[in-house]
């Protein structure tokens, strides 16, 4: 039994598991405004969780077998699951492939609605394809980033059958936002990724360009969050949390520098939560506040 949690905890360790929360409240919050107008089901909710869970522990899982050789020769990724031999080839393959069933599977939550269940396999693949991204083109951020876009479009169609702008438009600050810090998290690997011709921003235009790219890509995430709060009429909560994301945003830039990558990570993984989970947080009280008004 013991050794069946290790190897569990070992296996959500290898995922990072924690790092949903970057995707997720997005899912969520698409979901809530859905809902708006369709009405709420418990299967639903569960099936845009597991959804969340199933197809990120999949992709994230072949990815670690897609790049073990080139994490076992990167000294900053040399300790992971795999080159570290805590888990084993055959071990990541089995719970890559039943993360992808179930992925599959759970569609069927969604019933009497198809499109979830049709659309299963091709998100499934384009996941997947992530793995591949940055042996041939230095877009392979905003292919991660397009990824977890699909997230809150997913979450709406799943709900309502259909797509519209305001999930579209959710997608489209998710693209920026995370193309932005995936640009500033490559700089780690700059000199490595050129020595192993593995294609980056970074590692073709250099860190001090690659981090104005990324700023440039966090301006229009901004950008895009104001679009959706007209579009979409949402109130002063939501305005108030788009110019604390700003502020959030201009503070993960400050962190970091092309000669001082020291705190890359808390700028990757904090700042970015507390966006993820304030943009969540915001948009519920924003239609809350909005409803007892009425």
């Amino acid at each position: 039994m013991k050794t069946v949690f290790v190897q569990f905890r070992q296996h959500l360790e290898l995922i990072r598991f924690r790092h949903t929360v970057f995707a997720l409240p997005f899912a969520m919050y698409s979901a809530i405004l859905a809902w708006q107008e369709t009405p709420f089901r418990w299967r639903d909710f569960l099936g845009i969780l597991l959804a969340m869970v199933f197809a990120r522990s999949s992709a994230m899982a072949f990815n670690r077998i897609v790049d073990r050789k080139i994490d076992a020769e990167n000294p900053r990724t040399e300790k992971r699951h795999i080159p570290a031999g805590l888990l084993s080839v055959r071990q990541v393959a089995c719970f890559t492939f039943l993360s992808s069933l179930l992925f599959v599977l759970n569609s069927v939550l969604f019933l009497p609605n198809l499109w979830p269940l049709f659309l299963s396999v091709p998100v499934l693949l384009f996941l997947l394809g992530y793995s591949y991204a940055k042996r041939f083109t230095f877009l392979c951020h905003y292919w991660l980033s397009t990824a977890l876009m699909l997230s809150p479009m997913a979450a709406w169609i799943a709900i309502r059958g259909n797509l519209s702008l305001t999930p579209f438009l959710l997608g489209v600050v998710i693209f920026f936002w995370v193309g932005g810090f995936d640009i500033i998290y490559a700089c780690q690997d700059v000199e490595y990724d050129k020595a192993q011709r593995l294609k980056s921003i970074p590692a073709r235009w250099g860190m001090k360009n690659a981090l104005r790219i990324a700023a440039i890509s966090h301006f229009l995430t901004i950008l895009a969050l104001l679009a959706m709060w007209f579009y979409a009429s949402l109130g002063l909560i939501f305005l108030i949390g788009v110019i604390v994301v700003g502020i959030l945003l201009v503070y993960e830039h400050f962190l970091v520098s092309a000669d001082d990558l020291g705190r890359v990570n808390h700028a990757f993984f904090r700042v970015n939560a507390v966006v993820s989970l304030g943009i969540l947080a915001v948009g519920i009280a924003d239609l809350v506040v909005s409803s007892r008004l009425m």
